[in-house]
C-alpha cells in the first residue's frame, strides 16, 4: 500500500472514498512482492498493480465489492492446471490479497484541519501512514492479515522513535509485541509478514501481520562531474535513490550539467564523504579515476558499512588503485569490496549504456542476483522473496 502513498495521500485530501488490494503473501514465481498494491475509488479509477496484470480484473472488482459492503477480504489467487482459463497466476506462483475499504468524509481543509471525520480508527491510522509516507518521513504500518475475523485489517502505525497510532484490537499484549516487532523491522527497511504467537497475542490463536515499512530514499554518490555521471544521475534517479554528485571542480559540478540531481556538492570528494552519516543501502560511484581523488576517498569508502562502492577505470587503472591503496594500509578484506572496473559486462559504449551496466551491478548486489541472462538458467527470478517472521512470546 505505501508503494501508492503520494497518490492514496491524495486521494485521502480530496476525501475520496477507496479501497486498496494489498499483496500480503506470496509462494512460488509471483510477479509482486508484498506491500504491492491496487486502488480503487469510488468513481472506478485505479492505481497500481498487484500481479503485472494476470488478476487485476478480479481484484478491481473485490475492491469495487468493497467498497459497497464496507468490509475487509483476503483472497488467494493461483493456477489451476485444470483450468487454464480461470482467474489466476499464470507463471505458476500463488498470492494473498487484502482487500480494505478506506471510507473518508468531506475533503480535508487546505489548512490541514479535518473537514470531515474517518468513519473508523483503522482508516484513521492507514491516513496517518499514508501522510508520512508520502511525506518521505520514516514509519511503519502493520496490519492484521490473519488471525480473529473481526481484526483483519486492523492497523498500528508505528514510527521509529516507538510512537504510534491506532490499535490492532484484541488484548493490549498484542499491541505491545506488535509495536516492539514491528519497530525493528522499520528500523532494517523491511516489508514483511510477521507471526505472534498465541501467548503473544494473548488472542487465543496465533496472529499474522503485514509490516510495511516506509523510509527516505536510500542516496546514490555520484564522485565526478563527467558525461558519465550525468546519464548516472538519471539512471539513479528512475530507481528512486537521492541522488548527490559531487566534484571538487566549480565549472563542472553545476545545475546545467546536472539537472536531475537532487544535491550538487563542490568539494573535495573525501572530504564531503567524511560529512557525511551513510548507512547501509548508501551507494558510492567513483567515476573520476584521477589518483589524487581516487586514493584518497576509497580509503574511507572502503571502511564505511555502505551497500556498494564501485570505481570507474580500466583494468590497468584499477590495479594501480590497489596498491595505491594497499601503500595507505587497506587491507585485502575491505579490498574486495570494491566494484571495479565498475557495472556488468554489457559491452557498454555510450553513457547511457555505461549507466545502465553501472545500475545493472548495484541491483543485483542488492537483490543477490548473478548478472547472468535467464534464458536457460536454472536460478531463481526473484531473488528477496518476503520470508516470513515468526515471534512467540
Amino acid at each position: 500500500m505505501l508503494d501508492i502513498a503520494d497518490e492514496l495521500h491524495r486521494w485521502v485530501e480530496q476525501g475520496r472514498k477507496f479501497a486498496v488490494a494489498t499483496v500480503v503473501a506470496t509462494n512460488g514465481s509471483a510477479p509482486r512482492q508484498p506491500g504491492a498494491a491496487l486502488a480503487v475509488d469510488g468513481d472506478g479509477t485505479a492505481i497500481g498493480s498487484v500481479s503485472g496484470g494476470c488478476v487485476e480484473g478480479a481484484v478491481y472488482e473485490l475492491c469495487q465489492e468493497a467498497l459497497r459492503t464496507g468490509e475487509p477480504v483476503l483472497e488467494r489467487f493461483g493456477y489451476s492446471d485444470e483450468d487454464a482459463f480461470a482467474v489466476g497466476l499464470t507463471c505458476g506462483g500463488i498470492i494473498d490479497i487484502l482487500v480494505q475499504p478506506i471510507r473518508t468524509g468531506a475533503p480535508r481543509s487546505a489548512h490541514g484541519g479535518a473537514a470531515g471525520e474517518w468513519v473508523d480508527s483503522t482508516a484513521d491510522t492507514l491516513a496517518a501512514g499514508l501522510a508520512a509516507a508520502a511525506a518521505g518521513e520514516a514509519a511503519a504500518v502493520a496490519r492484521i492479515i490473519e488471525g480473529p475475523a473481526e481484526l483483519l485489517g486492523r492497523a498500528l502505525l508505528v514510527r521509529p522513535d516507538g510512537t504510534h497510532e491506532g490499535t490492532l484490537g484484541g488484548h493490549p499484549a498484542l499491541d505491545r509485541t506488535a509495536i516492539e516487532e514491528t519497530r525493528a523491522l522499520l528500523d532494517a527497511g523491511r516489508t514483511t509478514t510477521l507471526e505472534i504467537g498465541a501467548d503473544g497475542s494473548q488472542c487465543g490463536q496465533p496472529v499474522v501481520l503485514l509490516v510495511e515499512s516506509s523510509v527516505p530514499a536510500p542516496r546514490m554518490i555520484v564522485f565526478g562531474a563527467i558525461d558519465f555521471a550525468s546519464a548516472l544521475v538519471r539512471v539513479g534517479k528512475f530507481l528512486n535513490y537521492h541522488v548527490t554528485v559531487c566534484d571538487a571542480r566549480p565549472v563542472f559540478a553545476t545545475r546545467t550539467r546536472f539537472p536531475d540531481a537532487d544535491e550538487i556538492v563542490v568539494d573535495w570528494p573525501h572530504r564531503y564523504l567524511d560529512s557525511q552519516e551513510l548507512d547501509g543501502r548508501t551507494v558510492l560511484c567513483v567515476l573520476t579515476h584521477d589518483a589524487k581523488f581516487d586514493v584518497p576517498l576509497l580509503e574511507r569508502a572502503l571502511k564505511l558499512p555502505v551497500a556498494y562502492v564501485g570505481a570507474m577505470g580500466s583494468r590497468r587503472t584499477h590495479l594501480d588503485r590497489l596498491q595505491r591503496l594497499r601503500d595507505v594500509g587497506l587491507t585485502e578484506l575491505e579490498l574486495n569490496r570494491l566494484r571495479s572496473p565498475i557495472g556488468l559486462d554489457l559491452g557498454a559504449r555510450t553513457p547511457e549504456e555505461t549507466a545502465l551496466s553501472i545500475a545493472a551491478e548495484i541491483v543485483a548486489n542488492r537483490r543477490g542476483g548473478t548478472g547472468t541472462p535467464l534464458t536457460g538458467a536454472h536460478t531463481p527470478i526473484h531473488h528477496d522473496g518476503a520470508a516470513r517472521l515468526d515471534f512467540v512470546a
